[in-house]
């Protein structure tokens, strides 16, 4: 029988600065650089290895032995436990300071190109109720800490189902939460009746292991313009969905469109399901500036509605457009940068693999009586073709605000060949963009770098950097 390999302990070990995706760097006796997570640069920690490799090492805190000396108090009750705000132990002033240096450490290592100097990063005006849109689950089993645990074995009581966020890395666990900092009211209030009407009635709530129970999920979106969106997810139609969305509507007044959806599949994804309009509308408006979106329950927007329309604005600015362009906004969703932009614009068009976000995007322009605007279902490497631009014209700028895992190398060599004079590059993710960067650095001028933090509290940061189309192609030395 093989014997279990003991983990190292590290003690003592002092926190020296940040290290990306919300871990700290130190460095053990021997030199060996090791990536923390659980605490904050200045800390002094006791750690155990959770990997020990040649060139480094990872580690978990086991213990704060003297916290660092700008830590504050978390102001969540759940904090340390949800998972998903893992920064409210610093100041939101030392958040936007790692947050500057990841994007630099990140666009400078890994793109390993000639940059210009990054722009201060635009910090959030509100750093708690920042956001539009939380997405709730429903689950038979509550997440325990070891404490908890080891309370349950000594003194076993019956455990109420909950209403959370699924604990970090598991899929089967939620972790109750009471009250949440990210949405303004009445989201509390809707997501702690729902849950306490369910236990009370006694509905059953979903295990994603056993794939039993009737309610799955609570999505709720607010509008800067007091507008109120809620979508019950539940497995299947009984009778006593109804009710239940009756009591929801008598109780929260402020519901402008409540829907329900039916999930009978494994996974937690609607956009392949019917939602179903029971009261209002059917949907919400935003806006940004004077442009107005019409958020239906399965479009995608900007989950933080203020820092949005100022990274847009980034993004226009960037652009720099005098009216005569023709811009093609690619991964565009539901048209919100192109539109954003459009009074700038000759032309916009906008390229999207999900069709009900098109459908939307058109909506959106038929919404603000934009005649500039033409919006187009498909993957982006099987439309941006020559045929496409006979259709089209030729884009004199391109926006591109790919997914955190950045453009393909097939869309890369697209723009290569494409050699619009101008490419405004919005990413969530400065690691993959960095990467994308480098790809097209022997052809492209990189000018301005701009980091906007749209998600305090958190280690994610969203960059802007603005390409310019070289007169003559670097010479690329390929590796050998």
């Amino acid at each position: 029988m093989a014997r279990k390999k003991i983990k190292k302990i590290v003690s003592s070990l002092k926190l020296e600065n940040y290290a990306a995706e919300g871990k700290s760097v130190a460095h053990l006796e021997d030199g060996k650089t090791v990536f923390v997570t659980g605490a904050v640069p200045g800390d002094v920690v006791e750690i155990v290895l959770s990997k020990n490799k040649a060139n480094y090492a990872e580690g978990q805190v086991l213990k704060i032995l003297e916290p660092a000396a700008d830590r504050v108090t978390p102001f969540c009750e759940h904090f340390g436990i949800c998972g998903g705000c893992k920064w409210q132990m610093l100041p939101y002033e030392k958040q936007l300071k790692y947050k500057q240096q990841q994007v630099e450490d990140q666009i400078s290592r890994i793109g390993k190109v000639k940059l210009p100097s990054i722009l201060p990063i635009i910090g959030c005006m509100q750093d708690r109720l920042y956001r539009n849109k939380l997405e709730f689950t429903f689950c038979k089993d509550a997440y325990l800490t070891k404490e908890e645990m080891i309370q349950q074995r000594e003194n076993p009581v019956e455990r109420l189902p909950v209403l959370g966020f699924h604990a970090p890395k598991m899929f089967d666990k939620v972790v109750d939460i009471q009250h949440c900092h990210l949405q303004q009211e009445p989201t509390n209030r809707i997501k702690n009746l729902l849950r306490d009407y369910a236990i009370k009635n006694d509905l059953s709530f979903y295990s994603p292991r056993e794939q039993i129970g009737w309610l799955r999920n609570l999505i709720i979106r607010i509008s800067s313009l007091g507008e109120v969106m809620v979508n019950l997810i539940v497995k299947e139609n009984i009778d006593q969905l109804i009710p239940m969305l009756d009591y929801l509507l008598k109780s929260v007044p402020e519901i402008t469109s409540l829907h329900y959806t039916i999930n009978p599949k494994v996974n937690d994804s609607i956009y392949d399901l019917k939602v179903i309009t029971y009261f209002g509308k059917g949907f919400i408006e935003e806006k940004l500036e004077d442009f107005k979106f019409k958020i239906s329950p399965k479009s995608f927007f900007q989950t933080n509605t203020l820092q949005a329309e100022r990274l847009y604005k980034v993004v226009r600015d960037f652009a720099d457009l005098s009216g005569k362009e023709t811009v093609y906004d690619l991964y565009c969703g539901t048209g919100s940068i192109g539109i954003f932009v459009s009074k700038n614009a000759r032309k916009i068009i906008g390229v999207e693999t999900v069709a009900d976000a098109i459908t939307d995007a058109k909506e959106n322009a038929k919404w603000n009586q934009l005649s500039n605007c033409s919006f187009f279902v498909g993957d982006v490497t099987d439309i941006v073709k020559e045929g496409f631009f006979e259709a089209n014209g030729f884009p004199d700028v391109i926006i591109t605000d790919p997914p955190r895992a950045g453009m393909t190398p097939k869309l890369i060599q697209q723009l290569i060949q494409i050699q619009s004079p101008k490419i405004v590059y919005v990413s969530c993710n400065p690691a993959t963009q960095a990467r994308d960067l480098q790809m097209l650095y022997p052809y492209y001028e990189i000018t301005k770098l701009q980091p906007v933090d749209m998600f305090p509290q958190t280690h994610h940061i969203e960059n802007v950097a603005l390409l310019k189309l070289r007169e003559e192609p670097l010479e690329v030395i390929e590796n050998e």
